[in-house]
């Protein structure tokens, strides 16, 4: 579903004026990310780009070059690992985040082959 110039506007508005929504935006795009749905994923991320750091603030931040910013966090976007995990960790810094890692159970490890 394509989203309307309005809307994103008010997103966008909201991320600005609302820390913790900025913060929830944040997680959500983390988790989208981490669950496959990449293109939710960046879309977010780069509305928070918008919103809360621009792109040339993050091209100085990341080292990486504004144009390729702007079509990693395209929805059709594919940036590399590390390019991620630098933009991550900025848009994190900035929005005053400390990720954190929670372990869930561990499976019992695998042992010898099915028979």
């Amino acid at each position: 579903m394509e989203l309307t110039r309005e809307y994103k506007e008010t997103v966008v508005a909201r991320i600005k004026r609302d820390p913790k929504f900025a913060r929830a935006l944040y997680g959500e795009a983390i988790s989208a990310l981490i669950e496959g749905e990449t293109a939710e994923g960046l879309s977010l991320l780069r509305d928070l780009v918008h919103a809360e750091i621009s792109f040339k603030e993050l091209t100085r931040q990341t080292g990486l070059g504004e144009k390729s910013l702007l079509r990693m966090l395209n929805r059709n976007g594919n940036p590399t690992a590390r390019n991620l995990g630098m933009i991550v960790k900025s848009i994190a810094e900035d929005l005053g985040v400390k990720p954190r890692v929670e372990v869930a159970a561990r499976r019992k490890p695998l042992t010898g082959h099915a028979r």
